[in-house]
């Protein structure tokens, strides 16, 4: 088959980084071009991601992938959208509205910023939980007379929990979900809590973070019905807080259900998913979308970001929760530089490659 031709906006930094690591001999999609601020542009890859000192600042583990480092990166402007099928977008969201508006006037536009995440008419997709979702790109790009449109992932922390509620909401329904978050520090970026900040700490506040995870997990797991989203019928509260683990946040999650639920009944359902996943196949997805322990010790961190290479959900600690009639507590744990973020980006693109939509 023929690569799809793809570009990488916002190469040089963490998350464009693991862009490139991600799509590196990827058997669909090929880059062909890449982007970068106007400081960047016209340099070589590995010129472009050096520091003050000349150092080379590769951030995200490995190798540099071969294919990427004598490409030059050119300037946004600069691409040539008649020579490209894809556009990944990790610039920060500040940019980001603009320079993806451009993008999606010509091409399909898949970015992990949250420019558009709270549109009526843009879904915020996770590949395997809310897929029927994607209709309402074609509505999307009818109202804005775009050739493209675009598909932005939801916050990181965000992933996580909509992943885990899921499969409760279909089977048991939900009705309240309490979520206490502990945060990597990647998830604040190159310019998040320092050094200093983080260690032997707890920073028990990340601003609009808690805002954004109410939002988002309601029109994820919400129903497109007659081209709008109508949001998830579930009351959510949710604490998040920054702690000293370098990748992979963790979260502490309290849900009421409709119907009556246990541990046992909840292993079941996930086990059935991992059966029934909609990705199962595709080249970026995990060979099991949830991992469920029954050892109260997990997930951490350090065990679980390596699973299923930080594309698994992993849950444990599940426990039926005395405070509601129905109801579970339960751990996760989700990696928010991998599933949260590019990696979960291009299987994003995979399930619209697929589905037709690329």
């Amino acid at each position: 088959m023929t690569k799809k031709r793809v570009a990488i906006i916002g190469v040089t930094g963490a998350v464009g980084q693991e862009f490139v690591q991600s799509l590196n001999n990827h058997p669909w999609f090929e880059v062909t071009q890449i982007a970068a601020s106007e400081r960047s542009a016209g340099k070589k890859y590995l010129d472009a991601i050096k520091d003050a000192n000349g150092i080379v600042a590769w951030d995200v583990g490995g190798e540099i992938p071969e294919y990427i480092k004598e490409m030059t990166v050119k300037a946004i402007d600069e691409l040539d959208v008649s020579q490209l099928d894809l556009v990944f977008s990790a610039v920060e969201s500040q940019a980001a509205r603009d320079i993806e508006t451009k993008m999606a006037a010509d091409l399909p536009v898949i970015s992990t910023s949250s420019a558009y995440r709270y549109e009526n008419d843009v879904p915020i997709l996770i590949p395997g939980i809310n897929d029927d979702q994607t209709e309402l790109l074609e509505i999307q790009k009818k109202n804005r007379n775009w050739k493209g449109w675009v598909a932005p992932l939801p916050n990181c922390t965000t992933t996580g929990l909509a992943i885990t509620l899921k499969p409760l909401l279909e089977k048991y329904g939900a009705k309240k979900v309490m979520m206490t978050s502990m945060q990597a520090i990647s998830g604040g970026g190159k310019s998040g809590v320092s050094a200093m900040g983080i260690t032997d700490n707890i920073i028990p506040y990340i601003p609009k973070e808690e805002g954004k995870v109410r939002q988002e997990t309601r029109k994820i797991l919400g129903k497109l019905i007659d081209g709008k989203i109508e949001e998830a019928d579930i009351r959510i509260s949710c604490t998040c807080t920054r702690v000293p683990v370098i990748d992979g946040h963790t979260e502490s999650v309290f849900v009421e259900t409709t119907k009556e639920i246990d541990p046992a009944k909840a292993k079941e359902t996930y086990n059935q998913c991992n059966k029934d996943i909609s990705v199962l196949g595709l080249p970026s997805a995990p060979k099991d979308f949830y991992a469920f322990h029954e050892d109260p010790t997990r997930p951490q961190p350090r065990m679980e970001r390596t699973v299923g290479d930080g594309m698994t959900t992993t849950i444990g600690r599940v426990e039926k929760e005395e405070l509601f009639d129905n109801g579970l507590k339960y751990m996760l744990f989700s990696h928010n530089k991998k599933m949260g973020s590019a990696k979960g980006a291009v299987l994003l693109a995979e399930m619209l490659y697929k589905k037709g939509k690329i």
